[in-house]
Formats: C-alpha cells, structure tokens, sequence
C-alpha cells in the first residue's frame, strides 16, 4: 500500500510573515532556493551540492515547492533525456530574501568548523553586498582556491552562477575565501583589498576600474 502524501503544516495564522514560512519554512527548503538560483539544477546536482540532506527528503521538499508554486521541473532537449528543476518567478523573487539571510550570518562565517562542507557558489550571496552600489553593471567572474562563481551586478539588480560565465566577463577577481568572506561581511571593500595584494582585480573597463576604486 502506498505511502499517505504528507501533509503540509501550517501556523494557521492570517500573517505574511506565518504564510511564507509555510512555505519555505522547512529544513532545507531555502538551501535548495540558493542552489536554483545559480540556474536550472539536475536533481543528482542538487543532492551532489547539498551535503546532508537524504535523498528521501530532497524529493519531498522538491515536491512540496513544485505545489507551492516556486519551482517547474522540466526534460531537457535530446540527446539528453535528464529532468531539471528550475525557479519560477515566485521563486527567484526569494533572492533578497537569501541575501538578507546572508548578511544576517555573514559574521559567522569567521571560522570554519572542521567538517563544514564549501561550495565555491556558496560565497556568491554575502559577496553580492561588497559589489553592490559600484556604479557600473556587468559581469564579474570570481575565483577562489574552492572553485570558480560569477555574479552580474548592476541593470536590474543582481544575480550568480556557478562556475565560469558563459559569456566573457567585464571584470574578474582572483581572491581565497577569507577575504571573500570579509568583503561579504563588510570589514573590507574589493578595493582596499586591492591595495592590500589580497585581491586581484583583471579588466580594464568601467566595472574592473570600479572595482578598484571601490
């Protein structure tokens, strides 16, 4: 006999606050957010980037955010024949809320515990606050000793990807993640780090020279 479809809990209380923790309340609900936004996800790059969950429970969150309207999952095109899972607008409307969360936790960042898992994407989100307000817009690549993010600034805000852009970048920043997570906590601006040798900065147009001047 199959399983009975779980039940959504809920505050049962008429506020905005109450309904959206309804929605993504759950354990893990949100880390699967910030792995969408870097683009469309396969579900076993979900689970690869996602260390911890169970595979049991990433399909149920899965499922669950489907209903509640933040995530499509769709095949792609041949020759491939995987499913990937995706944002909808409801849900990438979530982005300043993971920002907001990052910069409430970036000052925990200070010291890493011996088993904490990293992903070089990771990192996008507290950093999208030390590359806020330049000026210039584009498109800035980021590499740590972790791996390779890229963010786009500027425009109609911002957002990141995982790995290289896929189109050549105005800017890139060539840095380790402490000073990564210093830049994301505010005790050090991109250009400060330039003067200090701890940021590289390679680009020589208007956001690249941003940067520099910070």
């Amino acid at each position: 006999m199959p399983p009975a479809p779980r039940t959504r809990r809920s505050y049962d209380q008429y506020c905005a606050a109450a309904r959206a923790l309804d929605a993504v309340g759950d354990r893990w609900t949100l880390l699967i957010v910030r792995e969408l936004l870097v683009g469309p996800r396969r579900y076993t790059d979900l689970h690869a980037d996602l260390p911890g969950v169970s595979t049991d429970v990433l399909a149920s969150r899965l499922k669950d955010m489907e209903r509640e309207g933040l995530t499509t999952r769709r095949r792609l095109p041949p020759p491939s024949a995987a499913y990937v899972y995706e944002l909808t607008d409801r849900g990438r409307e979530l982005l300043p809320v993971l920002r907001a969360l990052a910069d409430w936790g970036a000052p925990a960042l200070e010291e890493r515990g011996p088993t904490d898992a990293v992903r070089a994407h990771w990192f996008a989100l507290p950093l999208l606050r030390g590359l806020a307000g330049l000026g210039a817009e584009g498109v800035v690549g980021v590499c740590l000793d972790e791996g390779e993010f890229h963010v786009r600034v500027g425009g109609d805000g911002v957002s990141y990807g995982d790995g290289p852009a896929p189109e050549t970048p105005d800017a890139l920043l060539a840095l380790d993640a402490e000073t990564c997570v210093a830049v994301g906590r505010g005790a050090l601006t991109v250009a400060e780090g330039v003067r200090a040798g701890r940021i590289e900065v390679t680009g020589e147009g208007v956001l690249a020279k941003a940067l520099r001047a910070g």
